[in-house]
């Protein structure tokens, strides 16, 4: 399966499409995800992975999608320290954030962790 597939069903769904399925509330906090991701790290591209919106740059690196109680951001930061640090609050169980829809959204700290993640992930295509 490649890496821009869901794991099951269609895979030609695109952001747009996916948000659809949400409350206008909570679309606007994953356009507002999106629109930050595609300020803080050039050179990106919208795709779907593992049936989530996603961000790639050479490969994905940034993956997000809306839950009943919050929106999870993926994979988990490791680094810097201070923004891993800055990130504790809104840790899950296994490293991946979580952030609650009953809580505004931190969406300069979002645009760091799409930096991060970039640089985590996607070390060799830098824009």
């Amino acid at each position: 399966m490649g890496n821009d597939q869901k794991l099951t069903g269609s895979s030609n769904k695109d952001h747009d499409s996916i948000f659809d399925a949400d409350t206008p509330e909570i679309r606007q906090r994953l356009e507002g995800i999106q629109r930050i991701v595609e300020r803080s790290v050039a050179n990106v591209e919208r795709c779907v992975s593992y049936g989530m919106p996603a961000f790639r740059r050479g490969k994905v690196f940034f993956y997000f999608a809306s839950f009943k109680k919050h929106i999870g951001i993926y994979p988990p930061v490791i680094k810097p320290a201070a923004l891993v640090d800055d990130l504790a609050p809104y840790r899950g169980p296994k490293g991946n954030l979580i952030f609650r829809h009953s809580e505004p959204l931190p969406i300069e700290l979002v645009g760091r962790v799409a930096e991060a993640l970039a640089d985590q992930y996607a070390p060799d295509d830098r824009g």
